[in-house]
């Protein structure tokens, strides 16, 4: 079918079969569902104009059914049920052949059909009237003679007779109803059923007319497409058949990293073109990694699995650093002592490595009622088990509470006396367990310790994994020689975070065939396409790779790494409740209290420091404040105050006997000493405005009043 003519998408797909697969198409009108802007349930639903679609299979998933009379549209399931009868057509046919050969005759219910002429027929001796019934039982077929059907012809009074009439008799031939049903799988299986006209049978629907079209899931693929496409052939969709046109067209498929690792081994080395970068969030710090980019041309060398190990600087760096380092580090390495900060990161380690020593690099306070021992610097401990630690319950006599500590020897240095004997190895031995104390370390118990080393030995990186427990704490002091830069060396510390084994491809840039980087696809997400180029080296001559063994990681690639390897990690013990009515000053509060008071004691008793001398008050203010106020007088007797004596002038005048007026007086007295005695209770310090200066101005007032008068 080769060739513009532009058919419904439902058309030519029915046309089809699978012999003559695969087939290119071109869509010359595209179609878009709204909301959607790939697919729906799994199911393509977006072409656009232009687009090639290479159909490779055709499968037959249901069967749409078109009433004609309604112009309505719908589906029924292959596994329907319901039988259909062929609704004769109304247009006569010319020839008897045209009749049988729109029969379908793959099926075995072919035959017998029936069919009318609207003229008189005559064969041989015997003549056929118009509007007799003839039923076709077979078609005889014998070489060098023309194709005949034989008919049986029903006549009257139940006679009947058989005929033979050749197929290219021409006429005006009329089908009949035939008794004859099928399956929707049968009327679907035969090209001659699909172009016939069908209705239901012992049905309400009876009477309804329709035609019958196959609607197929169809399998294609497009460039740069993943995925075989499937959608149905019931799309609205104009497509033309450019198979011939386009034999050459070459329909790239993207290869995500994991589907690389699935080639077989003699699929590399080969070159692949970078259809889509890395993901944006990128996890690792290299060089290589902002060079692949969309287009990019990179030689893939080989695959495989590739032992990691991931290190980590100290927490104390202004900015910590990652690095995924190649178990074939040519580096050497020295142990480091650990430091931990809690008693719960020393049972940790201590599971890992059994025996574990450490000391204290910070004195701890002793604190009875939450188990806390005293610990001083200097203080080593060697690690036994974990084990149930009883708190004192005080003087409420309540339940004890158990909590989980660790178990610990404290190691004590002998005396000088006892390094100077000479005795046997098995009296030493007993002496040193006789100088060990347990003590025991609740788990929630925060302190400083950092751990006891005595080896001096060097080691590479593969060596470390096999004879110690991770976490580990190492230093380069020797570089991979075969490391243009090595970023491990100059860290004062490194810790062995982890190992994995992660599977890897080995690739490198075209221009650059021998500087390779090993690319992790679990980590690493990015879609290629193998193209027909050949490596950029000479046939049979491949280059000596040289192979990135360190990668600087981010602090998100450590923190994923610590999710996956932690995933049923319980977190640490909390501490116990404290009864703050039965819990005492620890010592740490006492001497704190203490060194308080003893401060306050010597302040007093240091008059060059706090206590201000004799001449410096003589520089202060104080000398021109106004003298404190004397205490107001008791009135508690109700008597009047006391009268000043009368002022004389300065001439002889005679003297007035009239008494003064005292009530003025004893009242504005008693406002003052209401007034004074605030003022006092309230600051003594402020009186700026004295009592005595006001009672003297009032009984001036007063005897001036009384010599008026």
């Amino acid at each position: 079918m080769a060739g513009t003519t532009a058919l419904p998408l439902q058309e030519f797909i029915a046309s089809l079969d699978n012999t003559c697969l695969p087939k290119i198409l071109q869509v010359c009108s595209g179609v878009y569902f709204q909301g959607s802007i790939y697919e729906i349930s799994g199911s393509e639903v977006c072409f656009s104009t232009g687009d090639l679609i290479k159909v490779i299979n055709i499968e037959l998933v249901s069967v749409c059914c078109e009433d004609i009379s309604k112009h309505e549209k719908f589906e029924l399931p292959l596994s329907h049920t319901g039988l259909f009868k062929v609704v004769p057509e109304e247009m006569p046919y010319s020839t008897i052949e045209e009749m049988v050969r729109l029969r379908p005759v793959e099926l075995e219910s072919c035959l017998p059909f029936t069919f009318t002429s609207r003229s008189k027929m005559t064969f041989g001796n015997f003549t056929l009237g118009a509007g007799r019934a003839l039923t076709v039982i077979c078609i005889e077929r014998r070489e060098g003679e023309e194709d005949r059907a034989r008919c049986h012809v029903q006549g009257q009074q139940e006679a009947s007779a058989e005929v033979c009439i050749p197929l290219s008799s021409r006429g005006e031939f009329y089908e009949c109803e035939s008794e004859e049903c099928f399956t929707l799988v049968e009327i679907m299986s035969s090209p001659c059923l699909r172009s016939r006209r069908f209705r239901f049978i012992n049905t309400t629907k009876c009477e309804r007319r329709l035609v019958l079209s196959p609607v197929y899931q169809v399998h294609a693929i497009m460039n740069l497409r993943k995925n075989v496409l499937k959608f149905p052939s019931s799309l609205e969709v104009d497509v033309v058949d450019v198979t011939e046109m386009c034999q050459d067209v070459n329909f790239v498929t993207p290869i995500s990293l994991t589907e690389v690792l699935s080639q077989p081994d003699e699929s590399f080395p080969v070159v692949a073109e970078v259809l889509e970068g890395p993901d944006t969030r990128n996890l690792f710090k290299c060089s290589w990694l902002p060079e692949i980019i969309k287009n990019q041309r990179l030689v893939l060398h080989k695959k495989g699995t590739s032992a990691m190990i991931l290190l980590s600087s100290l927490k104390s760096r202004k900015v910590q650093q990652y690095f995924l380092v190649s178990q074939q580090y040519g580096g050497r390495f020295r142990r480091r002592p650990r430091e931990f900060n809690s008693v719960y990161e020393l049972y940790a380690a201590s599971i890992q490595a059994p025996g574990l020593k450490v000391s204290v690099t910070r004195n701890c306070e002793d604190v009875e009622e939450e188990g806390l021992p005293a610990l001083s610097v200097g203080d080593q401990l060697e690690i036994v088990r974990c084990d149930r630690l009883e708190l004192p319950c005080g003087s409420t006599g309540g339940p004890k509470q158990s909590v989980e500590a660790l178990m610990c020897h404290r190691l004590q240095e002998p005396d000088d006396e006892d390094d100077d004997d000479d005795d046997e190895d098995d009296e030493e031995e007993v002496k040193r367990e006789d100088v060990k104390e347990e003590i025991f370390l609740p788990l929630y118990m925060q302190g400083h310790f950092v751990e006891v080393l005595s080896d001096n030995k060097k080691y590479r990186l593969r060596d470390l994994g096999k004879e110690f427990t991770l976490p580990l704490d190492v230093k380069v002091v020797s570089r991979d020689t075969e490391l243009e830069t090595d970023p491990l060396v100059g860290f004062a510390c490194l810790r062995i975070e982890g190992a994995m084994l992660e599977p890897t491809i080995q690739a490198s840039f075209t221009h650059k065939p021998d500087c390779c980087f090993e690319i992790p696809t679990k980590w690493v997400s990015m879609s290629v396409s193998f193209t027909e180029e050949s490596p950029p080296w000479p046939e049979g001559e491949s280059p000596k790779c040289h192979v990135e063994r360190v990668t600087e990681v981010t602090d998100t690639f450590f923190y994923e790494f610590c999710k996956q390897d932690n995933l049923h990690v319980a977190p640490p013990p909390r501490p116990p409740k404290r009864n703050m009515s039965i819990s005492k000053p620890s010592k740490k509060a006492q001497s704190k209290s203490s060194k308080k008071s003893e401060k306050a004691e010597k302040s007093k008793h240091q008059p060059g420091k706090s206590v201000p001398t004799k001449q410096f008050s003589d520089l202060t203010l104080n000398s021109k404040r106004r003298p404190p106020a004397p205490p107001p007088p008791d009135c508690s007797d109700d008597k009047p105050p006391p009268i000043a004596p009368r002022k004389h002038s300065g001439t002889e005048t005679p003297q007035c006997k009239a008494l003064p007026n005292t009530y003025v007086k004893i009242e504005e007295s008693k406002i003052n000493v209401a007034l004074s005695s605030d003022l006092t209770d309230e600051d003594s310090d402020h009186d700026y405005e004295t009592v005595d200066d006001t009672l003297a101005v009032m009984v001036k007032k007063a005897q001036e009043d009384v010599m008026f008068y």
